[in-house]
């Protein structure tokens, strides 16, 4: 499964769909034609059916979280402004809230001291630059392709 990888093209913007279980090849396919999107999947055959389709596959070989990233971004890159845009557990977009819109959401330390807040409406979360944002700008940097 490529859950990992999806939360994190979220975190780098992209509008990313991660297909459940319960969803077959032909649901997948079905989803990619109508919505216009990219498969990433480990599975050759459905990387086969796609491009049957002309539809934009990418097979994603290596298990490596970091060369996952590098692969997809290498041929999509990443849009500055997009990053750290979305939701990485549901993917909706974020939304700018007031520090007074957070009071009692957000433990009294985050409250005090930071300024900045994002709110997803879909799952109700609050995202603030703490260490944990820090973290992923880290992992973004370390992803990055290098210009050559």
């Amino acid at each position: 499964m490529l859950g990992t990888l999806a939360r994190w093209l979220r975190i780098l913007g992209f509008d990313v769909y991660f297909a459940d279980k319960s969803e077959d090849d032909e649901d997948i396919l079905e989803r990619a034609e109508k919505e216009k999107r990219i498969i990433l999947t480990r599975d050759r055959y459905l990387v086969a059916m796609a491009r049957r389709r002309n539809l934009k596959a990418l097979e994603i070989r290596s298990r490596d979280l970091d060369e996952q990233i590098r692969t997809v971004t290498k041929l999509y890159p990443v849009k500055e402004d997009k990053v750290l845009s979305r939701c990485s557990i549901c993917n909706t977009p974020l939304m700018r809230i007031g520090k007074d819109g957070v009071r009692g959401r957000v433990p009294d330390g985050v409250y005090l001291r930071h300024e900045e807040f994002w709110y997803c409406k879909e799952c109700k979360r609050i995202y603030w630059k703490g260490s944990h944002w820090e973290k992923m700008r880290e992992r973004i940097e370390r992803v990055r392709p290098r210009s050559s």
